[in-house]
């Protein structure tokens, strides 16, 4: 059956893999004997046949939902359905469906052991061009994840199991733990061995080789580059795309692997035996699904994420780099033209209708930041100047000093200054679009977002740092004055 939503039409929920018309991944698995059990993307369909559902956006304005699909069988995602959809407000993804039989489909996860309740990516946040299409990734930002407890099909106890994900490679931090792969079903970490994830990003359990990012096993209690930790083969991982690749026999042995997303190769960072440091020889899985987080939810990390499956059993390397072609073949390409690097904007809050604004037009180290009625003056205009990993710079016109996280903070509640220019990520900003003409602005070291405290509308209130909530007290317009 056919269900029209505000005038657009949703595939119906039935929607599986048969024959293939063409061949994606989950053919190739299938075809190496190492079938799917989870297959995620907002991107593309991961199998040749598929043309159901990828996943859902839940509109702010009414809270109506509706889910996106594909243009055609083993094609591209709808991007224009959510347009439609999400258009004059903004929008969240709720659930992101399993192409798989197995249906073990991503929802918002819930409180862990070390995370409160997540919340769903901003939906407009990351539009990228994949087989020529528009489509969108899913960007996750610090309090942003997905999981799912009760799988059907995945690995658990010692089985065996092989993984990849495409994701974004600048868009990363050194907290914990962009993940996505097995995990516990209980949202707390169970020990040694009750985890086998990818993970993307700088942050080192062990001492590591290279500059980064690495991608890297998260087995519980640590995220293993190779070995039992360190291993000096496996030097890192930049570029615009990343595919990142695990394999483990669940009792001996685990490999990693990397590539860049757009073109050549897989490199192999690591194959041999399983960490011999207590608890991984062997595995323990218990076989929840989880991405965003850590297997007990630490969510302060950040990174994107476009495609990504979990197969049965031990892929063979052919296989895997029948995958890494098949990726590649996608043309995932990504374009950034605002704001423009160099021009001064004026920055207002959604919520409040007032302006980023330096307290009294103040001009040295530390001057706070509120809000305020415009005044149409330097104190309240901003100019962006590009940084690392298509991030910015915002230097305060009246005073020449940037945006600044005070003390480089991790915290909810965190405060922003204005300090002099010290090249950190504490000081360069993402600028993520909600839709609309609206934006978030996030901070590079913690993934938190320019928030307006406890949603005030007077003048004087402070901005700060918060994770990311889904309401348009984190939403900012960016205009020339």
């Amino acid at each position: 059956m056919l269900l029209v939503v505000a005038g657009l039409l949703v595939v119906p929920t039935t929607a599986s893999p048969a024959s293939a018309a063409t061949t994606a991944p989950c053919d190739l698995y299938a075809s190496g004997g190492t079938p799917c059990v989870a297959a995620h993307s907002t991107t593309r369909a991961l199998y040749g046949s598929y043309s159901g559902r990828l996943y859902r956006v839940q509109r702010w304005s009414d809270g109506a939902s509706t889910d996106v699909g594909t243009l055609s069988a083993g094609g591209y995602a709808n991007a224009a359905a959510q347009d439609s959809f999400c258009s004059g407000t903004s929008c969240t993804i709720t659930e992101i469906y399993d192409q798989s039989p197995q249906h073990n489909d991503l929802t918002i996860e819930g409180p862990g052991g070390n995370g409160a309740q997540d919340f769903g990516a901003n939906a407009a946040a990351l539009p990228v061009t994949a087989g020529g299409h528009k489509v969108y990734g899913l960007y996750v930002s610090a309090g942003v994840g997905y999981r799912d407890n009760t799988t059907s099909g995945v690995a658990t106890g010692s089985q065996a199991e092989g993984m990849y994900m495409v994701t974004e490679g600048s868009h990363y931090n050194d907290r914990c733990c962009f993940d996505y792969g097995n995990a516990e079903t209980s949202g707390n970490d169970t020990g040694n061995g009750h985890m086998d994830a990818l993970n993307f990003g700088t942050e080192c359990w062990f001492p590591c080789s290279g500059s980064g990012p690495w991608v890297q096993a998260d087995l519980e209690n640590g995220l293993f580059a190779g070995g039992n930790g360190s291993w000096s083969s496996n030097t890192g991982r930049g570029g615009a795309f990343v595919t990142a690749m695990l394999k483990n026999n669940g009792t001996s042995t685990y490999a990693i692997k990397d590539g860049n997303a757009q073109s050549g190769s897989l490199a192999t960072r690591y194959d041999g035996a399983l960490p011999n440091t207590g608890g991984y020889t062997p595995m323990h899985l218990e076989g929840a699904i989880v991405l965003g987080t850590g297997g007990d939810n630490s969510n302060g990390s950040v990174g994107s994420f476009f495609e990504g499956v979990m197969t049965k059993g031990y892929p063979t390397n052919a296989t895997e780099n029948a995958v890494q072609a098949n990726v590649v073949s996608v043309g995932y390409t990504k374009a950034q033209t605002f704001p423009v690097s160099g021009a001064t904007y004026t920055i207002k809050n959604v919520h409040s209708g007032k302006v980023l604004d330096a307290v009294n037009c103040g001009t040295g180290n530390g001057t706070a930041i509120d809000q305020w009625s415009s005044l149409n003056q330097g104190c309240q205009q901003w100019k962006f100047a590009s940084a690392a990993n298509g991030t910015y710079t915002l230097t305060n016109v009246n005073a020449g000093k940037v945006l600044d996280a005070v003390n480089c903070g991790l915290a909810d509640g965190t405060k922003v200054d204005l300090w002099s220019s010290l090249g950190n990520r504490c000081q360069q900003w993402a600028v993520i679009p909600t839709g609309g003409g609206r934006y978030e602005l996030v901070v590079e070291n913690s993934g938190m977002v320019l928030d307006d405290k406890d949603c005030g509308t007077a003048d004087g209130t402070e901005a700060r740092l918060w994770q990311w909530l889904n309401n348009d007290c984190q939403e900012w317009t960016i205009t020339t004055p």
